[in-house]
């Protein structure tokens, strides 16, 4: 699957989670739940993956952790705040660039309806 499908059977399993759960919820309680429904669908995913810097020959584990990788290719960072802002696309901007993944998608479930927290985002590498 290339990084267009895997996103769209992201975004179709967080919308059931969103919808079953609703908003309102910790951010660990969505990350569970939709780490649960991507291994059941038969993808490949890690959660909460170490991600060192490198600086030259230096490599730094400095703490970065991804809430999800999926098939190695789609970053996926979810979120349960008010608003998305500046702070979080940094954030997904600087974990495609440490694990070398072209998409990411930024999740905030604190949202009414899911589509409006939903922001994909394209590592230019």
């Amino acid at each position: 699957m290339n990084e267009n499908e895997i996103s769209k059977e992201i975004l179709t399993l967080a919308f059931k989670v969103h919808t079953a759960l609703g908003p309102g919820l910790l951010e660990s309680a969505y990350k569970e739940c939709l780490y649960y429904e991507l291994k059941k669908s038969g993808l490949y995913v890690e959660k909460e993956k170490p991600l060192p810097l490198i600086y030259e020959e230096v490599k730094l584990e400095i703490g970065y952790r991804v809430d999800l990788i999926v098939d190695n290719k789609v970053v996926v960072e979810l979120k349960s705040v008010e608003a998305l802002n500046d702070v979080h696309l940094a954030q997904i901007l600087t974990y495609l660039k440490l694990s070398a993944c072209k998409l990411g998608l930024l999740m905030n479930f604190n949202v009414r309806s899911l589509k409006y927290g939903i922001k994909r985002v394209v590592n230019g590498l």
